[in-house]
């Protein structure tokens, strides 16, 4: 029984006492000197009623006194419940009228809220006494106590895996009671600190809202129709996107398996009702200063993944991604020697002409173009574009890693090259051709420097493929007979004559024909 009076007469009753002392603020805030009279006898019979509640809680027996038959106890207890609670409304129904009469809206709302919550209250009281009447002083099978008993058997523990003071002042808070005495003065105190304010009078509701909105905090109420509010705090709890947010459970039932429970599934605190405002305002101001940090640090996370990301492109615009590895696997020193591999050299011819009569704008904007679209071939054949030096392009393929096919994949590659110049060419009208140079054979490869790192090669085969290049002719590509062989019948080839170069003497070379 004491839940139930605790639930359904003190909770109201203190929510009415606070509903009055919001409205005596207001009405000397708003120097409403004349109402100050009636508003403290309102004030002075709530408290008797809250007074005489808590002594039937005290002394829970509450049996009939000797020689009080159960019917005058009953009617008595009536009586003393109804009395303070029909002054509140007859006053607050004079006070009414008199604004009606003079037309003044100041606080006529807030009197007619108070005067609906009065006359619910005395309903209940009524329907209380009736079921105390029929089955003696146990409430116990009552239709208010069943869901009591309900909450307590389905109460069950959870996995265990389971500017900041202007952040706090603007934050919204959901606040879930199926009273709503309770739900008008919390709604009222807590948007005086500056909250946004949304209320909900029973668990479906509020897990509807809960996942069409954002909220800061959840002030949640344990004994609800239909679904309990610890089935609420469950939901909320497993589901992804509400189970950051904040709960503090508002009960009248204190016992400390309820309270055990509801912090174990996941709720921030709990208290009993009634409520003292104090306190509740100071659990509530911990609960959101406790997620607002919590929401600071997912950003924290959030923008170091996104910096980390940003940073993870520019690295891999530097440097292959087998050497990202290495690096980040503790390798200090980066130098492989590649056995085969196959080197391009491709060069803008005249461009450096051409450029002399561009804007420096226009220059750079045209090589980006050129040079994106090389990018974009590199990717797709796999292949890794070393530089670029001046108008000049440089590309392996073979490195980091081994590829059998590397000749092919640069030979594929060219071609491509050729064709991306004559339409761009075409498409800006500019006079531009490219030649290319290609040259297969071991080299060196490796990680230089400490601030500007970069990836490079070195070796002969760089050399000789960059003499390809040099010694090839607009719109075409040049191969070396080791290139040439690697390539077998795969390509359409014809013979150009042979170069000298430094240290090998004499080499055969070829132009690749386009495919």
């Amino acid at each position: 029984m004491t839940a139930f009076l605790r639930q359904e007469v003190q909770a109201p009753a203190t929510a009415i006492t606070e509903f009055l002392d919001i409205i005596i603020e207001d009405a000397r805030r708003l120097q409403l000197d004349p109402l100050l009279p009636d508003l403290d006898r309102m004030r002075s019979a709530s408290v008797q009623l809250n007074a005489f509640v808590s002594s039937i809680i005290k002394d829970s027996s509450s049996d009939s006194p000797e020689g009080e038959t159960p019917e005058a106890f009953h009617g008595r207890l009536r009586h003393d419940l109804r009395t303070p609670l029909n002054a509140i409304k007859g006053y607050s129904e004079l006070l009414i009228e008199d604004m009606d009469e003079r037309g003044e809206q100041p606080l006529r709302a807030d009197l007619a809220k108070l005067k609906d919550h009065a006359d619910q209250l005395l309903g209940q009281i009524d329907a209380m006494v009736a079921l105390a009447r029929g089955h003696g002083n146990d409430l116990g099978d009552s239709g208010q106590t069943a869901i009591v008993a309900h909450v307590l058997r389905t109460v069950a523990p959870l996995p265990a895996n389971r500017t900041l003071s202007e952040a706090i002042r603007s934050s919204s808070i959901l606040v879930v009671d199926d009273n709503a005495s309770n739900r008008d003065v919390l709604e009222r105190r807590l948007t005086q600190k500056g909250h946004k304010v949304i209320t909900a009078a029973d668990g479906a509701s509020a897990l509807d809202l809960a996942a069409a909105q954002e909220f800061d905090l959840i002030l949640l109420d344990l004994i609800l129709p239909e679904m309990s509010g610890f089935e609420v705090l469950r939901r909320l709890k497993a589901m992804e996107q509400t189970s950051d947010i904040p709960v503090i459970v508002i009960s009248a039932l204190d016992e400390l398996d309820s309270v055990v429970r509801c912090i174990e599934a996941g709720a921030e605190d709990y208290l009993s009702k009634p409520v003292n405002p104090i306190l509740l305002q100071a659990r509530v101001m911990a609960s959101l200063e406790k997620k607002w940090l919590h929401d600071r640090e997912k950003k924290f996370i959030a923008d170091l993944e996104q910096e980390k990301r940003r940073s993870e492109a520019l690295l891999l615009n530097i440097l292959p991604q087998g050497i990202v590895s290495r690096l980040r696997n503790g390798e200090t020193v980066i130098a492989d020697r590649i056995s085969a591999a196959t080197i391009l050299f491709c060069d803008l011819v005249g461009f450096t002409t051409i450029s002399q009569d561009m804007p420096a704008d226009r220059v750079i904007d045209f090589l980006g173009r050129i040079f994106a679209e090389f990018d974009n071939l590199a990717a797709a054949y796999g292949v890794e574009k070393i530089k670029t030096i001046g108008d000049a392009y440089m590309v392996a393929a073979g490195i980091p890693e081994e590829q059998a096919d590397h000749a092919v994949r640069i030979a594929e590659l060219a071609t491509r090259m050729l064709e991306a110049v004559n339409a761009i060419a075409a498409a800006t009208a500019v006079n531009l051709q490219a030649r290319v140079g290609i040259h297969s054979g071991p080299i060196v490869a490796g990680v230089i420097g400490t601030h500007k790192f970069a990836y490079d090669i070195w070796g002969d085969t760089v050399n000789t493929a960059s003499r390809m290049e040099s010694h090839s002719l607009p719109g075409r590509i040049q191969v070396s007979a080791a290139t040439r062989s690697l390539l077998g019948d795969r390509f359409s080839f014809e013979r150009r004559g042979s170069i000298v170069v430094k240290g090998k003497g004499t080499m055969e070379t070829f132009f690749l024909n386009p495919q």
